[in-house]
C-alpha cells in the first residue's frame, strides 16, 4: 500500500520556530516500509520561513490559528491539500497531540473529500486517551491507533490490504463496527527496543528543509517511573535501547547528515545511573565529538554523573522544577521537594553544564501564594534559563480528573469546537476561569506579572552569554548553527 503519515501544521500556521522531526511518526513509518508498504513521512509543521520565538506570548497567536481552517487560499492548506491530492494514498495516517487536533480532524476531512475511500487513521497522545471521543465526532477517521503504534499499524495495514474485516483480533486498535465504537485491549508494549528499527529520516518528503541539528533529535528509552499528576505518560516500566545501538545511531546521523548536537528526548534520561555511566563512557571512547542534551528530573542527578556526562559532550540539561510551593508539588505527585530542587541546582551550576528549569502555575488548587513562592524559588535557584508555562487541562493525567471534580474541566468536547476555542481553553468548563481559588482576572494578572519577570530574568547578558558559551563546540564545526541561533535570539527578543 502507499500510505502518507501526517504530522498537522500548528507552529508553522502561526509562523513560530519548530525544532525537529515528527520521531513517533517517523519509527511508525520506518516499520511499515519494513513490511512492505510504500511510505512517505510528511510533516507539514516544518516551518522553513519561522518569524517569532517568543514562546510566552503563544497563545496571543491562537486566533490566527483558528481563523486559518475558514481561509481558502491559505498557503499551508494548499500545500497540505495539493500533498494528499499528488500522493494519491491508499491510507493517511495523521498524528494527533490536543493541542492540533484541529489541524488532525482538518487533515482526516481533506482526505476524505479528495480520496474518499481511503481509509484515514490517527495516533499519537490525543488519540490514545481520546479515542472513544474521536471517533465519536470524527466521521473521517476510521481508526485510533492507541499506545505504541508500530505493530498496531503494520497489523491495521495488513488486514485492510487483505480486504478482511477482521479488526476485532488488533489489540490496541479502536473502530466502528455497525451503530457501535469497539476498543480492542491496550497492546502489550515492545518487550526489547533492540528490535525496533532505528527511525529512517530518508522517508520525510520535506527532508532537506531541515537543519543537521533538527536531524539529531534520538530516543534511548521509552517510558517514566513517575506518577505526576499533570502528565498523561501511562508507561511506568522504562525500557531501554542497547546502548551499543545508540552509539551507532548517532554515529550515522552524523555522518549522513553533518550532525554534531543531539537531543535525547527521553522522559527522563537519567534514571538508571548505571546506565548513563555506560552511554557516557562509550560515547566518550568514539570520539564522535558531539554535543548532547537530555531532560532529568531534580532527584536523578548526582556529582558524580553530571561530570561523566560534561566529559561526554553533554551541554544542556532540562529539569522540571514545577513549582516552589510545597503544597503544589504534592498535588501534582511530583515526588520531589523543595531541598533536593535546590540540591540540584548547585549540582548544575558546579557541574558547568547549561541547565533549563521548567516552572508551571495555574494548576488547580494553586493559590496567589503559591504562584509567588514559584516566582521567588527560580530566582532563587538561578537557572540559566527560566521556563513558565500555564497548566492546560489535557485529557489523561490526574490533575485533568481533579479539574472535572472541581468543576473547572469538561470530560469531553464536540468537533465545532476544537475549530472555536483556543487550544490553551480546550477541555477548559468556562475558558476564562483557570482556577476555582482564584478569581479570573486576578489570575490573568499574575500570570501577565510572571510571563514579565521570566522574560526579563531570561533576557540579562549574562545568561544569554552562557547559552552560547554551550554551544560553542557546535558553531566551530557548523558555523551555521551561530547564524541560526543569532536570528532566533533575534525574535525571542
Amino acid at each position: 500500500m502507499r500510505v502518507l503519515l501526517v504530522d498537522p501544521p500548528f507552529y508553522r500556521l502561526i509562523g513560530f520556530y519548530n525544532r525537529y522531526f515528527p520521531l513517533g511518526l517517523v519509527s511508525v513509518g520506518t516499520v511499515l516500509a519494513q513490511a512492505g508498504h510504500e511510505v512517505a513521512v510528511y510533516d507539514a509543521d516544518c516551518n522553513d520561513a519561522p518569524s517569532a520565538m517568543d514562546y510566552k506570548r503563544l497563545p496571543e497567536y491562537y486566533a490566527s490559528y483558528l481563523r486559518s481552517f475558514d481561509e481558502p487560499t491559505n498557503p499551508i492548506w494548499t500545500e497540505v491539500q495539493q500533498t494528499l491530492e499528488q500522493w494519491r494514498p491508499d491510507a493517511v495516517g495523521i498524528s494527533i497531540w490536543t493541542a492540533y487536533a484541529a489541524s488532525a480532524f482538518h487533515i482526516a476531512a481533506l482526505s476524505k473529500k479528495i480520496h474518499p475511500d481511503c481509509p484515514v487513521f490517527v495516533g499519537g497522545p490525543h488519540a490514545t486517551v481520546k479515542a472513544e471521543e474521536i471517533l465519536r465526532i470524527s466521521p473521517a477517521i476510521d481508526y485510533v491507533v492507541r499506545g505504541e503504534g508500530e505493530v498496531t499499524t503494520v497489523e491495521l495495514l495488513g488486514e485492510i490490504t487483505r480486504g478482511g474485516g477482521n479488526f476485532e483480533r488488533i489489540d490496541g486498535l479502536s473502530f466502528r463496527q455497525t451503530n457501535r465504537i469497539v476498543h480492542r485491549p491496550t497492546r502489550t508494549r515492545v518487550k526489547n527496543l533492540a528490535d525496533v528499527p532505528m527511525p529512517d529520516r530518508n522517508l520525510l518528503i520535506n527532508k532537506d528543509k531541515y537543519s543537521a541539528e533538527d536531524m539529531g533529535l534520538i530516543m534511548s528509552s521509552r517510558g517514566c517511573p513517575f506518577s505526576c499528576a499533570f502528565c498523561a505518560t501511562e508507561t511506568k516500566r522504562v525500557q531501554y535501547r542497547p546502548v551499543e545501538q545508540v552509539i551507532e545511531q548517532i554515529r550515522q546521523i552524523k555522518n549522513n547528515y553533518g550532525t554534531v548536537q543531539f537531543s535525547i528526548k527521553d522522559d527522563s534520561f537519567t534514571v538508571n545511573k548505571k546506565r548513563v555511566a555506560e552511554f557516557c563512557n562509550a560515547l566518550a571512547n568514539e570520539h564522535l565529538r558531539i554535543g548532547w542534551e537530555c531532560n532529568t528530573r531534580v532527584d536523578l542527578v548526582t556529582a558524580e554523573m553530571l561530570a561523566q556526562m560534561k566529559r561526554a559532550g553533554c551541554n544542556s540539561i532540562k529539569v522540571g522544577v514545577e513549582s516552589g510551593s510545597a503544597e503544589v508539588l504534592g498535588r501534582m505527585n511530583k515526588g520531589t521537594t523543595l531541598e533536593q530542587i535546590r540540591r540540584a541546582a548547585k549540582l548544575l551550576r558546579s557541574a558547568g553544564i547549561h541547565w533549563t528549569a521548567y516552572f508551571l502555575i495555574g494548576t488547580p488548587g494553586e493559590t496567589i501564594e503559591d504562584i509567588y513562592k514559584t516566582r521567588d524559588l527560580m530566582y532563587e535557584i538561578k537557572p540559566d534559563f527560566a521556563s513558565l508555562g500555564v497548566y492546560e487541562p489535557f485529557p489523561g493525567p490526574a490533575m485533568f480528573h481533579d479539574g472535572v471534580r472541581r468543576g473547572l474541566v469538561k470530560p469531553e468536547m464536540e468537533l465545532q469546537e476544537f475549530y472555536t476555542t483556543l487550544p490553551n481553553h480546550y477541555y477548559k468548563a468556562d475558558p476564562q476561569r483557570q482556577l476555582d481559588t482564584i478569581e479570573p482576572e486576578k489570575f490573568a494578572a499574575l500570570e501577565e506579572e510572571l510571563k514579565e519577570q521570566f522574560h526579563r530574568y531570561n533576557k540579562r547578558f549574562t545568561r544569554i552569554l552562557h547559552r552560547a558559551r554551550s554551544r560553542i563546540g557546535l558553531y566551530a564545526r557548523n558555523p551555521g548553527a551561530l547564524v541560526g541561533d543569532f536570528k532566533k535570539y533575534l525574535s525571542w527578543r
